[in-house]
């Protein structure tokens, strides 16, 4: 037993691990961290830009894919979607063990779709179809253009972890497309289950900057706490949502919570201890995605104790003093998703460009393509994974 463990145990938040390297499914890292109490699994983007671009761990699979005459952005496709297979197998035991709760992975779609309802979609049903296991996520970014795409996603049956959120006013409206999505499913709910993934420390970042710019003893003493209080007065508006004559009639036809992720949990700022975000969210039916150093070090010596729920008025109290000296969270909100989307965006066309690199370096004197990368390419054995 590890805190890990006892997270869960003792006090029902689930820890995944917000990585993902080709290596560690085939050396057994993955696996190892599984064993430590590990029970899911979140990628983006980001994360598969710096698998891919280091070292020649995909360069074979890469170059098979090239020499079948398969374009660079269906390629991409197929390394991810290897890779997620892989994971969604070593994962497979938790989803089972754990009666559908964890076990989970996440895989993202083209980031360059969160403004684009229509396409993402086609987008998540294409990758849901494609790799069609039970413990898959599909994640679709919580822009106002994507609420449509979960409620109907979620209204099919298929499971989404819905990223990129920053406003308590958007969670609320992330909830009211699951719970939508979920009444308006015919059948039996219990296989059909969610996430809604919360950013945490990108919040103080912005929010200490703009502190610090008011400059006023009120604004200073603020620093450090936006992001938590907001993540627990998040919490409060889960344990509303899900409760009640709507929620018990869900229950009743095996509907799951969509569970609050902490995401972006670890410590930006190296004045501020570096399991912040981990002992500051703690409680039940939630899940904190963290990158593997931050696991080790709440592993280290991380505090275990409920928290999220501890005290929301002085939660909320920290949300009005914030707002008092002048911070607009809104506007906070609003600038972050941008960053986001635009984060996501730039590390997915930069892999393309570096695969494209590699492709001709590779291949000489292959012929360039650029075909669309917003779908996966026809379902094949490669990214199918042990059934």
């Amino acid at each position: 037993m590890n805190r890990l463990h006892d997270l869960y145990r003792e006090h029902g938040q689930s820890p995944w691990l917000d990585n993902l390297r080709r290596e560690w499914i085939n050396n057994g890292e993955l696996a190892r961290w599984v064993q430590r109490g590990v029970r899911g699994l979140t990628s983006n983007p980001s994360i598969f830009q710096k698998a891919m671009t280091s070292g020649t761990q995909y360069h074979g699979q890469f170059a098979e894919l090239l020499a079948e005459g398969m374009s660079v952005a269906d390629a991409y496709w197929e390394l991810v979607l290897t890779d997620i297979a892989g994971a969604l197998d070593v994962l497979a035991p938790v989803h089972q063990k754990s009666g559908g709760v964890d076990g989970f992975v996440s895989v993202e779609i083209d980031p360059n779709l969160a403004r684009d309802t229509e396409n993402t979609l086609a987008a998540a049903r294409a990758i849901n179809q494609r790799v069609s296991r039970p413990n898959l996520y599909v994640k679709i970014p919580g822009t106002a253009e994507g609420l449509a795409a979960v409620e109907a996603m979620t209204s099919e049956g298929r499971s989404v972890n819905v990223t990129l959120l920053f406003s308590l006013s958007r969670y609320a409206e992330v909830i009211e497309a699951y719970l939508r999505g979920l009444e308006a499913h015919p059948g039996d709910l219990s296989p059909v289950s969610g996430v809604a993934s919360f950013f945490i420390s990108r919040t103080d970042t912005e929010v200490d900057r703009r502190l610090e710019a008011i400059g006023t003893p009120e604004a200073l003493a603020l620093r450090g706490q936006t992001a938590v209080a907001q993540g627990q007065v998040a919490y409060q508006i889960f344990k509303q949502k899900f409760s009640g004559p709507r929620w018990e009639a869900l229950t009743a036809r095996g509907g799951r919570v969509q569970r609050p992720l902490w995401a972006s949990t670890s410590t930006k700022n190296p004045a501020y201890p570096d399991t912040l975000y981990v002992e500051q969210l703690i409680g039940p039916d939630t899940v904190n995605t963290l990158p593997d150093a931050t696991l080790d070090a709440f592993t280290d010596h991380g505090a275990l104790a409920r928290t999220v729920d501890a005290d929301p008025d002085a939660a909320q109290a920290v949300l009005d003093g914030v707002a008092g000296v002048g911070v607009d969270l809104q506007a906070v909100a609003d600038r972050l998703e941008e960053e986001g989307v635009s984060a996501f965006v730039k590390s997915f066309e930069d892999l393309l460009d570096s695969l494209r690199a590699t492709a001709d370096q590779l291949t000489p004197g292959r012929q360039a393509d650029s075909r669309s990368t917003q779908n996966p390419p026809a379902r094949s054995e490669r990214a199918e994974g042990a059934r």
